[in-house]
């Protein structure tokens, strides 16, 4: 504590005065020019800091804080200008996008043309990447510097999405890049990104630091500086947040968030994410692996490639209940494999009723009056409580009078077992910014070298909703693009291609003084939490 004792006399006095006021004026400078940080805790290691090295939603979320896309994508699911101010369609192949001029990179240097086109080419390179990026730029047949500030690219048929595609692929510096490989990203030396923070240091598995990119081009963050903890375990995660340790995090434990909506110390964000879940059902099979008559014996006829087995099934499913109850209140009944608000969402298809004597009614005219044997799989650490989704859908199926059991696998067994069509019915959760990928993927007939049907473990297949798709994928307009989609939508769910259950909400807890909207991709962007009074 500073004391001043001040002499008598009234001249010498006043001098004490104005250094006192001169030292507590400099305190007062110092309290409020120090240094913002913000303590993130993750619900999900990110592995690197390679942009294209390994496609992951928690790599994903956090490299938009170093890097920066072509074309962005907002709060809402929506395309923005990124690094690209303005893009248009010459024709029906080629795309034309507008760089914005100044843009600077963390190393000083000026974001080009050629900056860019390197870095739609290297995704391509990276012979040894696990979860590429390449199904992003492999439409592009060719490219182009027009000038400095201008880049066009090719394709070999007619396709809209690309300016969609194009937000997933992040622009790095050719200069310094171009002799490196992932671990010198890692490192730092490569990590030289446009975004709103530059890279401090990458700890993997453990924590990552990140200070303020002064020259941004963007809206400057507030944060000086960002720390993300890895806390990947729920209760850690909380106890962190609670003990002041983190200033945010993602992924609220189900089972704390009443308790902690009546926490003053902190508050909590929920949204409808894009996370849709759904079930897929064996359509190619004329004999199923799970299906069985009531004695448990394998049935020659697989009942699942009958629409009126399918539609039972879905009746039978009281989504209502699923969410308030099995779900806790983190979701919301689905109609479509695509949350409302997601590009191509068709608001016509209504939500399934539940309607058990209906389901048991086209049972009986499907020829199953008294139900048959079927097991339903699922994983059980990937979705909210995903186990306890799968039990509670085989209990409804039973009331109907089929006879349903379950098996629940941890996600690292599931989901190759499930992609092998190992399955008879099967729960999927998927995220897409646009439907028409969604049902390429889900439900077009599978085909390798298109690069179809990718995810559809029950090999659904149909021309009509092919020819849509293809359709909606070949369109450079927009409001064409969204019209295909949204009819390939409605024909797929009207077949019941598959059945939908419900949207995922995703959750932040913050502590008290900050606020973040939060987004329906799921992801955590420190440079859009802000403190509040």
């Amino acid at each position: 504590m500073l004391m001043v004792q001040l002499a008598s006399g009234t001249q010498f006095g006043a001098h004490w005065v104005r250094v006192l006021a001169l030292v507590l004026g400099l305190w007062t400078l110092v309290g409020t020019t120090q240094a913002a940080a913000l303590k993130i805790g993750l619900a999900a290691e990110v592995t690197t800091v390679d942009p294209h090295f390994f496609n992951t939603g928690p790599n994903n979320a956090f490299l938009h804080h170093v890097f920066d896309s072509l074309v962005d994508v907002d709060a809402d699911g929506r395309l923005i200008s990124g690094l690209a101010e303005s893009w248009v369609a010459v024709d029906a192949t080629t795309w034309e996008f507008r760089l914005r001029k100044g843009v600077k990179f963390h190393d000083g240097s000026e974001l080009s043309a050629e900056d860019v086109l390197f870095s739609l080419a290297r995704p391509a390179q990276l012979t040894n990447s696990p979860g590429s990026y390449t199904s992003y730029t492999k439409p592009i047949v060719a490219s182009q510097a027009v000038d400095r500030y201008t880049v066009r690219l090719r394709t070999a048929t007619p396709y809209g999405p690309l300016p969609l595609d194009l937000s997933s692929i992040f622009i790095v510096s050719k200069k310094a890049v171009e002799k490196t490989g992932t671990e010198q990203f890692n490192a730092g030396p490569a990590a030289i990104g446009t975004g709103p923070f530059r890279l401090v240091a990458f700890h993997k598995g453990e924590r990552i630091e990140l200070a303020r990119h002064e020259a941004y081009w963007g809206v400057r963050p507030e944060w000086d500086t960002v720390h993300f903890r890895v806390l990947a375990s729920d209760a850690p995660r909380l106890s962190a947040l609670l003990a002041g340790d983190v200033d945010l995090i993602e992924a609220v434990p189900t089972a704390d968030l009443a308790r902690l909506k009546t926490n003053p110390r902190v508050s909590v964000t929920t949204r409808t994410t894009w996370r849709t879940l759904f079930w897929h059902l064996d359509q190619f099979r004329d004999r199923s692996p799970y299906v069985t008559d009531l004695a448990g014996k394998p049935l020659d006829r697989n009942p699942l490639k009958d629409v009126r087995v399918r539609r039972a099934i879905s009746k039978a499913i009281n989504r209502q209940a699923l969410v308030e109850r099995s779900l806790e209140g983190r979701a919301v009944a689905a109609s479509n494999i695509n949350a409302p608000g997601i590009f191509g969402y068709n608001s016509e298809i209504a939500v399934e009723a539940y309607d058990p004597a209906g389901a048991k009614k086209l049972l009986a005219e499907a020829g199953y009056p008294e139900g048959f044997g079927l097991t339903l799989h699922g994983p059980n650490n990937r979705y909210i409580n995903d186990a306890q989704v799968v039990q509670t859908v085989a209990q409804l199926l039973n009331r109907v009078g089929i006879r349903a059991k379950v098996e629940t696998l941890p996600l690292s067994v599931y989901f190759g077992k499930a992609r092998a069509s190992e399955y008879s019915m099967a729960l999927l959760g998927w995220g897409s910014l646009a439907s028409d990928f969604t049902l390429r993927s889900i439900v077009g007939t599978p085909d390798a070298d298109r690069g179809w049907g990718t995810w559809n473990w029950g090999r659904y297949s149909n021309p009509a909703v092919d020819a849509l798709v293809q359709s909606a994928l070949e369109s450079v307009s927009p409001e064409q693009r969204e019209d295909f989609a949204r009819q390939a939508a409605k024909l797929a769910l009207d077949d019941v291609a598959v059945i939908p259950s419900h949207h995922q909400l995703a959750s932040w807890g913050l502590r008290k003084g900050l606020k973040y909207d939060g987004r329906v991709d799921e992801f955590t962007y420190a440079h859009e939490v802000r403190s509040v009074k």
